[in-house]
């Protein structure tokens, strides 16, 4: 048996990497932090609520084959947090794949999952390895949706949009810079259909997208003006901006919505 912490988190200095290493040290899972600045590593791993009662220890590694090969070995899963991953996740891929553990990542990126797939999946399958990109909140709330709606006989097709809020990171910012570059597809008949990228999508969220057209500040009626927002394959909720007069509200007064055919709708932030 292996002396060797079972699990390498790769890419701690950012957000989601301290988030990981939180749940590892609560379920008591020893494990290695790891990035290609040491210092930055610790720093942020040193601000993990009692991380004191956790086993693990913080690596500073190199991004090439040969140096995370040697730092996988002998490990059993690796978490790599490293994106944009179709930019930095082959030489992780490839690297657990001769180290011969399993891989798992929380890309967004529909095309980075496409590409491991193709190129990395069957020789990890031929080794008895679990090669797992996707495991993050954008798609994985929606696929154990998707798969609940699809215990229901008869269902024939299902659309799924996924909102959520705050502001990214500056490494979450170049992936969905990374993002727009890319193609994007949907299934019909299980089979891959590109996304037109003219297609436009009018939704009601609720429990978010509601509240009164009537703004009461001074007893004033607010015009709601319509601003669709689109990204390249993906449609995110249409904004609307609430303006009195010819001035515009407060930031308080943003608002953003979804309308359907005949009812607008919102809310203030």
């Amino acid at each position: 048996m292996s002396e060797k912490r079972p699990v390498v988190v790769y890419g701690v200095s950012g957000y989601t990497g301290r988030l990981v290493c939180e749940y590892l040290r609560e379920y008591n899972i020893p494990f290695i932090a790891a990035g290609r600045d040491a210092a930055k590593v610790k720093a942020v791993v040193e601000k993990i609520p009692g991380i004191e009662t956790a086993d693990y220890e913080v690596v500073g590694v190199e991004h090439t084959l040969e140096a995370l090969t040697k730092l996988f070995k002998g490990v059993q899963v690796v978490s790599n947090m490293v994106g944009p991953f179709i930019k930095y996740g082959s030489e992780v891929v490839e690297a657990c794949l001769a180290a011969g553990c399993h891989y798992t990542d929380t890309t967004g990126e529909q095309d980075w999952v496409l590409l491991a797939q193709e190129r990395w999946g069957a020789k990890f399958a031929a080794k008895g390895l679990l090669l797992a990109p996707d495991v993050a909140q954008m798609y994985t709330t929606g696929e154990i949706a998707a798969n609940i709606c699809l215990e229901t006989p008869g269902l024939d097709t299902l659309d799924i949009l996924v909102l959520w809020k705050g502001f990214p990171t500056y490494a979450s910012t170049q992936t969905i810079f990374t993002i727009l570059k890319a193609n994007w597809y949907y299934l019909v008949q299980n089979k891959f259909v590109e996304w037109d990228v003219a297609a436009n999508f009018e939704v009601s969220v609720p429990g978010q997208h509601e509240g009164e057209r009537r703004h009461q500040g001074q007893g004033e009626v607010a015009r709601a003006v319509h601003r669709p927002h689109r990204v390249r394959g993906l449609w995110r909720s249409s904004h609307w901006r609430l303006v009195r007069g010819d001035r515009k509200l407060s930031p308080g007064g943003v608002c953003r919505a979804a309308t359907g055919p005949r009812n607008p709708a919102f809310r203030f932030r």
